[in-house]
């Protein structure tokens, strides 16, 4: 059976990891693989680590689309794939990479997955998590200078000069392609249900009852993204 693609979208700390994790988490009985975008970023290793520093990856032309879109096609015929990873604090692709095997469910978050109609059209599933922008700064913040290695000036700077003008240009308005919009990330417990009870439905037609939620235990969140 073709996989389910579950695609979660929305700006930078706004949930989307968290609400991946706990949609897996909800789906004991079928196997789940994760797909990051961020992990497509275009190989710049090519470039000085200052002109790096300069790229605007927060616009779409950052990404692999194509790769990216190679891969999806690739999972859904049951063939697996090697993931790329990007490290951030070189602003650089890994030499290495992650082997992504088929699964009953791909859960692919990213900020601009619903910006790109290629992607979209693999999604049987859009989400679009919503947050307010204060919100979402302070998580950056926290998350860029305690994982990322990265300065408080230069977060704030690639915030204001990238992430915001692209949020208002390309993240914001893909909202319209999401068939869920869930308000308050990973809090919201009942948009998460209704996710999980659409995927059942998917997974299960002649019909199976979802597992409820709160019966689950979910790990102890390391920070939205």
């Amino acid at each position: 059976m073709k996989p389910l693609i579950i695609g979660i979208a929305g700006g930078t700390g706004s949930g989307k990891s968290t609400v991946a994790r706990k949609v897996a988490q909800a789906l004991p009985e079928a196997s789940v693989a994760f797909l990051e975008m961020d992990a497509y970023y275009r190989d710049f290793r090519h470039l000085s680590l200052d002109q790096r520093h300069q790229v605007n990856w927060d616009h779409p032309e950052a990404f692999d689309v194509d790769l990216l879109v190679t891969h999806l096609s690739a999972l859904t015929r049951g063939e697996g794939v090697d993931m790329p990873i990007y490290e951030f604090a070189s602003h650089a692709r890994s030499a290495h990479t992650r082997r992504i095997e088929p699964a009953d469910v791909i859960v692919l978050d990213g900020i601009l997955l619903l910006a790109d109609p290629g992607v979209r059209a693999l999604c049987d599933v859009k989400v679009f998590v919503d947050a307010d922008a204060d919100v979402r700064l302070i998580r950056r913040i926290r998350r860029d200078t305690a994982a990322r290695g990265r300065s408080l000036e230069s977060v704030l700077d690639q915030y204001l000069t990238t992430v915001q003008p692209m949020h208002l240009q390309f993240v914001e308005p893909s909202k319209r392609y999401a068939d869920v919009i869930v308000p308050r990330g990973g809090s919201n417990t009942v948009a998460i249900e209704m996710i999980v009870a659409k995927i059942q439905r998917r997974l299960h037609p002649n019909g199976a009852m979802p597992t409820p939620l709160h019966t689950l235990a979910v790990p102890v969140d390391p920070g939205p993204t």
